[in-house]
């Protein structure tokens, strides 16, 4: 159960679990802010633990915040799209039969009907990041369940307003953000591992870094790399 703390203008999500000590965490990329307390710890011991951080909690929100976006894209000719990580100039094809999308060395070129507006061409592009991210997905699952010992029973690809991954450990499923296809590979990999990680250590202590450093010894670098770059547009979220 998720509980709510005010503090002024900011807002604190409190998670009582079965651990030993606090763990305050700030999520980007809108710096929603979350505390894990053991469960012996009343309400307003959180709160006293949150006021003694709150200058660090400014601090960390203003970096996220301040983080680059995206331009909102228009889905016209030349302009910038990207897979991978990698930079593409959209190509668009009109008056075709049936909309597509294929991609070369430098290009993404989009094929849709005649007349067809923004939204129909978003449609279209963000279907084929879907499936380019559920294939890429799917190989990783594959292997970080070999690597860690855990199953997936089903992953969901969806837009995330705060997070870039999701999990249910108890029904063993992952949520992944589909603007993750648009990022350098190494990043969705560091996604997947971390939520599948949490079905073996349900929280961010320090049993959960150890589990990272031994499996991807340079995840922190990643996480860092993937939380810098520009997210995407206000209108897409």
């Amino acid at each position: 159960m998720v509980r709510e703390l005010r503090l002024g203008d900011i807002s604190v999500d409190v998670v009582l679990k079965d651990i030993k000590n606090v763990h305050l965490s700030v999520h980007p990329p809108t710096g929603r802010v979350r505390i894990a307390a053991p469960r012996s710890m009343t309400l307003e011991t959180i709160r006293l633990f949150a006021i003694s951080r709150l200058g660090w909690i400014k601090r960390q929100q203003r970096r996220q915040r301040a983080q680059d976006r995206e331009t909102p894209r228009e889905y016209i000719e030349r302009e910038s799209h990207y897979l991978w990580g990698r930079r593409y100039l959209l190509r668009i094809v009109e008056d075709v039969p049936r909309s597509y999308v294929a991609i070369d060395h430098r290009h993404i070129e989009l094929g849709v009907p005649e007349g067809a507006g923004t939204e129909k061409r978003q449609a279209v592009l963000d279907s084929w990041y879907r499936e380019e991210l559920r294939a890429a997905a799917s190989d990783l699952i594959v292997k970080w369940q070999d690597r860690l010992g855990v199953e997936v029973e089903r992953f969901y690809i969806q837009r995330m307003k705060t997070k870039w991954g999701g999990s249910s450990p108890c029904r063993r499923t992952i949520r992944l953000n589909l603007e993750l296809a648009k990022k350098d590979p190494e990043c969705l990999d560091y996604v997947i591992l971390h939520e599948m990680a949490h079905f073996i250590v349900p929280h961010h202590g320090g049993d959960f870094a150890a589990l990272l450093d031994q499996h991807m010894p340079n995840w922190q670098h990643v996480r860092k790399h993937l939380n810098d770059l520009p997210l995407g547009p206000v209108s897409g979220e």
